[in-house]
């Protein structure tokens, strides 16, 4: 038998808990921001995934995503999954290039997950909402010839006992928001949506239907979010984070809860009315 290592020597020298730090060290052809592109704008030659809406409520945090993704005027696919589980206490959704942002999803779920290992403990909310910043900042590159991912980011915070909310911009920049946001095309309208249902007190299953709710608002002003399709049974991915854990919503749950917020926009197209408080009626 031979005595040499499996590994190279690079796998087996102590290093730092940054699993990305160690991949452009040994192998940075392998990042995703370290692939070389020709000139010219590449936006228009893959699919980008479209609306991701987050909310808070009393005990954890909720993270919904649309299931359209398109290609310029096309639909590319119409069951793709932008939200995915970062850990055991969080939650990343996806908004842009969907193939960029998908890989930033592994490396960033990688990455959390190396960083357990080697120091024997989780990263805190805001130590993975900067590892997250910089993985988009690497991305920087592809993202100026128009291969850009902005992903919105969402967790339980143990230390503070509460859910918390990121958002972030093209370079790296996090930001940390309050009760609610959405990316992505159709986030416009899904955060107008947002800002007339939430409230601070809402129940799990209340705060579930708010997001679907918002969605379906995205979908009937943006094309490149896809409402539910009750032909196909394709509804959106919803995810609840709470003190005990994170966990997708079963799509039979998302589907009755789709089925009745429909069955209500039959008599009422625009969708519930926010509750008005104070003054007098006209």
């Amino acid at each position: 038998m031979s005595d040499e290592p499996r590994l190279p020597a690079a796998f087996l020298q102590p290093g730092s808990s940054s699993f990305s730090e160690f991949l452009a060290g040994a192998a940075p052809e392998l990042l995703p921001s370290r692939r070389a592109l020709p000139q010219g704008h590449a936006a228009d030659l893959s699919p980008h995934a479209t609306t991701i809406v987050a909310a808070t409520y009393p005990g954890g945090v909720v993270m919904a995503g649309d299931r359209r993704a398109t290609m310029g005027n096309v639909i590319a696919q119409r069951d793709i999954e932008k939200v995915f589980p970062a850990d055991e206490y969080s939650i990343v959704g996806i908004a842009g290039t969907a193939g960029i942002g998908v890989e930033l999803v592994r490396l960033f779920q990688t990455e959390l997950e190396h960083y357990e290992k080697i120091e024997g403990i989780t990263l805190s909310m805001d130590g993975k909402a900067n590892r997250l910043a910089a993985l988009i900042r690497a991305n920087l590159g592809l993202a100026m010839q128009g291969l850009a991912a902005v992903p919105l980011f969402a967790g339980y915070d143990l230390v503070q006992d509460q859910g918390r909310i990121f958002s972030y911009d093209v370079t790296g920049g996090r930001y940390e928001e309050t009760a609610f946001h959405s990316v992505g095309s159709g986030s416009l309208f899904a955060r107008g949506a947002l800002k007339k249902l939430y409230r601070d007190d809402l129940s799990q299953t209340e705060v579930v239907e708010v997001v679907v709710q918002a969605l379906y608002d995205a979908a009937d002003d943006d094309s490149a979010t896809g409402g539910p399709d009750l032909t196909r049974r394709i509804f959106p991915v919803v995810h609840l984070v709470t003190r005990d854990g994170g966990e997708r919503m079963p799509d039979a749950a998302v589907a009755e809860i789709a089925d009745r917020m429909i069955a209500g926009r039959m008599t009422r197209p625009d969708g519930p009315a926010a509750q008005l408080t104070g003054g007098d009626r006209a």
